[in-house]
């Protein structure tokens, strides 16, 4: 069979948005070409990145690569996911120089060629993201080892957003909460949660491709098995009682999620959010203090934020 690569030159922080939309429009596989996640990252205590080839990366942004199959007729959904990568910039979102190129490969290359970007990378302390296909020994004892296939949704650990998230859980997890993983995408911060010792985690994402992904990594992982995975929009029809909601995804999205999230968290839970760029870190914070929340904490890395809230405690 013959594929197309789509390749889409863009901005870090409009990263997540256009692989969805690639996602949505019904490709195969993403490989996300990051030059600012490896480059001149200082030292902060969890390890080297592995080396890399420069010459695999652009230095006028992010290369996103998305592979559809011949039967797809590319000419017809090409100009409605250009359309949606321009309306993006209606959210505030810098798409850096957009330019979208489009040329055949082979059915292996394809399958092979992502995989390269991907190999083990300590993300915390104590967690580090195998890919599925690479063999790994632990290099100290208590080291929690995720196993992940990163090919068809957003989520490896590389990204700041997800490094963040990750960082975040492992200070707030002591072990047994509930937790609601809102965003899921591959599954990897339920994952991680499971790692940690959390109790009851259920992973939400709108995208049935995300759905699909993130339960095939939860069984790349023996301690993630249980981890209940569904298509949900946001936390619209969940009731169940959470200790700790964590969501991963743009500022817009989670303004929406602030009122939900606080209906479903137990009194002193906390809301884990990421995805959060400079712009609309402010917007956030306002909303999140006006619904109740206390900051406890407001990471950065490189361009993004990742902020803990914790509902406060009801009065007597």
């Amino acid at each position: 069979m013959k594929w197309t690569e789509v390749s889409v030159l863009t901005s870090s922080e409009a990263v997540e948005a256009v692989s969805n939309i690639l996602v949505e429009a019904g490709t195969s596989g993403v490989s996300i070409e990051d030059l600012s996640d490896f480059e001149n990252t200082p030292d902060d205590g969890f390890g080297q990145i592995w080396a890399l080839d420069e010459a695999d990366y652009s230095k006028e942004g992010v290369v996103i690569k998305a592979y559809f199959p011949e039967t797809i007729f590319l000419p017809e959904i090409l100009p409605s996911i250009q359309q949606r990568i321009l309306e993006l910039k209606t959210f505030g979102l810098d798409i850096g120089p957009n330019e979208v190129k489009t040329s055949e490969v082979s059915d292996t290359s394809w399958a092979t060629a992502w995989k390269k970007y991907y190999h083990p990378l300590q993300v915390t302390r104590f967690m580090t993201v195998v890919p599925s296909w690479e063999e790994y020994t632990p290099k100290f004892s208590d080291e929690r080892i995720i196993r992940l296939d990163p090919g068809l949704a957003f989520g490896t650990g590389t990204h700041p957003t997800t490094r963040l998230s990750m960082q975040a859980l492992e200070t707030s997890i002591v072990g047994g909460e509930t937790i609601l993983d809102v965003g899921t995408g591959s599954g990897v911060l339920s994952i991680a949660s499971k790692a940690l010792g959390a109790g009851d985690v259920y992973a939400y994402d709108l995208d049935e491709v995300a759905v699909r992904a993130a339960k095939e990594n939860m069984d790349l992982n023996d301690y993630a098995k249980e981890v209940q995975v569904a298509a949900n929009d946001l936390l619209k029809g969940i009731s169940i009682e959470a200790d700790i909601v964590m969501a991963n995804i743009l500022a817009e999205i989670i303004l929406l999620l602030i009122e939900d999230a606080w209906r479903v968290l137990k009194p002193n839970g906390l809301f884990i959010t990421s995805g959060i760029i400079d712009s609309k870190k402010d917007t956030v914070l306002e909303q999140l203090l006006a619904q109740g929340f206390e900051i406890e904490q407001v990471q950065q890395m490189k361009d993004w934020f990742a902020i803990i809230a914790r509902k406060q405690l009801e009065e007597d």
